[in-house]
């Protein structure tokens, strides 16, 4: 149940859709999204759009498959929201995700487009163990867009926590028929 209090600082965490498997002498880096993921992205950019979400930033990864993933949603949203790109999303632990949370709490909002392990590690430092547990079940799924809202701004070196306003899930039956 959603309330209709404003946060103090709201974060969204979008892991990249569904990715081919890497070609012979392919880099995973350069792995693209599959029929499915393209279709997983439209979806979670077009349920994004109805829910109203509108990032403040959006930080994504650089690789292939995150760019291609934030591409639907940078244009079902519209100009005036700000995307920035960052190798580190790549290569980065999930101290580097919860560094760049910090780094940006002064904003109203932040999403973060990134991959697992790290986006479902910070998913689960940020929330009760047994909401993370009941949320994610068989871990945090291909386009999976959590919305998790901050009663005070996230602080460097700060111990914060922070509640599970949602999480959309594009559904693979739909993900599948387009």
């Amino acid at each position: 149940m959603q309330s209709n209090i404003v946060p103090a600082f709201r974060l969204f965490l979008l892991r990249h859709a569904r990715s081919g498997w890497a070609l012979p002498g392919q880099r995973d880096f350069d792995r693209t999204l599959d029929a499915r993921g393209y279709a997983e992205a439209q979806l979670t950019a077009e349920a994004a759009a109805a829910r109203g979400i509108r990032p403040a930033l959006i930080l994504c990864s650089t690789a292939t498959r995150c760019r291609q993933t934030a591409e639907p949603l940078c244009r079902t949203l519209g100009g005036g929201t700000d995307i920035l790109y960052l190798d580190e999303l790549y290569t980065g632990p999930v101290g580097f995700y919860r560094s760049l949370v910090e780094a940006h709490a002064s904003r109203a909002s932040l999403m973060l487009v990134g991959h697992n392990p790290m986006i479902e590690e910070l998913f689960c430092q940020l929330l009760a163990d047994e909401v993370a547990a009941a949320a994610l079940g068989d871990g945090y799924p291909p386009a999976g867009l959590a919305t998790i809202d901050f009663p005070a701004r996230p602080m460097p070196g700060g111990i914060w926590m922070g509640t599970l306003s949602s999480l959309w899930v594009p559904q693979a039956e739909a993900a599948e028929g387009q």
